[in-house]
């Protein structure tokens, strides 16, 4: 084959893998040969209808082998491959559709609405309807009742049945010459400006991730990998699911996380992987199935967005379960130091090491000129390796500002290594919150308040939270003589902004602190509590 990315794999794995079964989801059962067989007459589909080397496809649904299908057939055919975030709002959609240019939409029938007001007035020309097989539920944007345009306003081309469009394509998979070098997927990950930026993967960022995953976490033909989270967020993909289906292994798609469900999966499929972040494996061992079920089959336990709390280390480790804890984010594809399962302990609160061809330092932005700090000082993390994009998709000046001269990604985190290269992380340059897994950027959610007309100025941050590890919180200051309510500002972002997105409580104050140059102190609004609907 001319095709050397990930579009190949399925072309490669079939005859080593034949009637293997490559997916699992609910009662369906698709082997290596058949899951080839469906990508290469997508491939063909996709040509068919117009897409040529270097266009964009997008798909919107949940988990389910039509994602990976279309996802395949994008790398056989030399598309670029644009997952959506289910959970996002409609403008939030059509921002992202029109930035990258789609050309085609995959979507699931359940999130047509959400497909046709956020696909209004962009390039995508066609559309591909995934009939639901899971009960997936309507997405949590709000705009059912805020905002957009309604389906009879919005104009997008009739819908095509997937399976019709998968059925007319040759099933002779395509050669299309692709190297390493070429973009293979854009994903969306929340700016600082208030405008999400997309990261251009390439097909050698997303293998060589996978490369660092198989070595570092010993992934195996025989791994049955349960996904839990949605492979729309490159943790998911990238660290579970295209590094088992390389190996040869099992995937077993689950479109909702349920704690009873998947400690039933768990059992019934043998499952040796899953991953998730740490209010995902709280429910489950709080979930009264918890002590009855059985966990042998698990040997690798993945988490990132934040630290492990020690009860629920606890919680696994009277299993005798252990958990790998890593760093990272998309720019990284996304993997960057991951904590061996044998030093959650000893090294409880690290990011862990390196991934095996990744190099990460920290620099310290006192003396740059030092390169590397010296153990135990805080600096920028920054990082280098095969695995790391080259660029933001049309956004010369976003990559120009992120690389270091001599080529080093600065992720905007700090952090310090300890004596054996352990790297720790201090705290976040870019004010980013981390909710139940999910990233918010109080930039984008900051823009989205200042539209009101009574707001004087606002700062979110995020504050502690016992399920989600944190959730925003916005701090506002009304112009004078003007009038908002909690209530009201709510309803303003509800179809402006996922939920997710949305503060989860809101402080009114006389007086916003800031510095000497006029900017907001958000350190001190952290230290403070609301009482009374004051700060004090």
């Amino acid at each position: 084959m001319e095709n050397f990315g990930i579009g190949s794999w399925l072309q490669r794995r079939r005859p080593k893998s034949g009637t293997k079964a490559a997916i699992i989801a609910g009662d369906r059962e698709v082997s290596y040969e058949q899951l080839a067989e469906r990508s290469s007459r997508l491939a063909n589909a996709f040509r068919d209808r117009g897409v040529v080397r270097g266009d964009r496809v997008a798909y919107l649904g949940e988990n389910d082998p039509s994602f990976l299908e279309t996802l395949f057939a994008c790398g056989l055919a030399g598309a670029i491959f644009v997952p959506l975030n289910t959970r996002l709002a409609p403008p939030e959609i059509q921002f992202q559709l029109l930035d990258c240019g789609a050309v085609l939409l995959v979507h699931a029938d359940s999130l047509s609405d959400l497909a046709v007001r956020g696909g209004a007035g962009t390039a995508v020309g066609r559309r591909i309807v995934v009939e639901d097989h899971h009960t997936t539920g309507a997405y949590d944007g709000g705009a059912n009742a805020h905002g957009g345009a309604s389906p009879a306003e919005a104009e997008l081309p009739a819908a095509e049945d997937y399976e019709d469009a998968v059925a007319s394509g040759s099933d002779v998979a395509p050669d299309e010459p692709v190297g390493l070098d070429d973009g293979a997927m854009i994903l969306y990950t929340s700016g600082t400006t208030g405008h999400p930026k997309g990261a251009l993967l390439t097909h050698g960022n997303i293998t060589w991730n996978c490369i660092n995953v198989i070595v570092d976490f010993d992934f195996a033909s025989t791994d049955v990998a349960l996904m839990i989270s949605p492979m729309f967020h490159v943790a998911s993909l990238d660290m579970g699911v295209l590094p088992t289906l390389l190996k040869g292994g099992t995937v077993v798609l689950e479109p909702k996380f349920d704690p009873l469900r998947t400690l039933q999966l768990i059992e019934r499929h043998r499952a040796t992987t899953i991953s998730g972040v740490p209010t995902t494996y709280q429910m489950l061992c709080e979930h009264p199935a918890w002590e009855a079920t059985d966990l042998s089959s698990l040997n690798k336990l993945t988490c990132g967005g934040s630290a492990v709390p020690l009860r629920v280390l606890d919680a696994y480790e009277k299993r005798g379960l252990r958990f790998s804890n890593g760093y990272g984010m998309t720019e990284t594809a996304p993997g960057a130091t991951t904590l061996p399962a044998a030093r959650s302990r000893d090294k409880a609160g690290s990011s862990g090491l390196p991934h095996f061809f990744t190099e990460v330092r920290i620099a310290d932005l006192a003396d740059p000129a030092a390169g590397s700090a010296a153990p135990g000082t805080v600096g920028e993390i920054q990082i280098k390796g095969p695995n790391v994009i080259h660029e933001y998709w049309n956004r010369a000046d976003s990559t120009a500002d992120s690389y270091t001269e001599d080529g080093w990604f600065k992720s905007g985190d700090m952090g310090y290594k300890d004596d054996g290269g352990f790297v720790f992380i201090s705290d976040r340059l870019k004010d980013m919150i981390i909710s139940g897994g999910e990233n918010i950027y109080p930039a984008e959610v900051e823009q989205a308040i200042t539209e009101l007309d009574a707001v004087g100025s606002v700062a979110v941050i995020g504050v502690p939270d016992e399920k989600w590890g944190e959730v925003p919180r916005a701090v506002v200051l009304l112009r004078e003589g003007a009038q908002l309510s909690e209530e009201q500002l709510r309803a303003h972002l509800d179809g402006r902004l996922a939920r997710y997105k949305i503060p989860k409580s809101v402080v009114f104050v006389d007086e916003m602190p800031r510095t000497a140059s006029g900017k907001i102190r958000k350190a001190d609004l952290r230290n403070l509590t609301p009482a009374n609907g004051q700060l004090q």
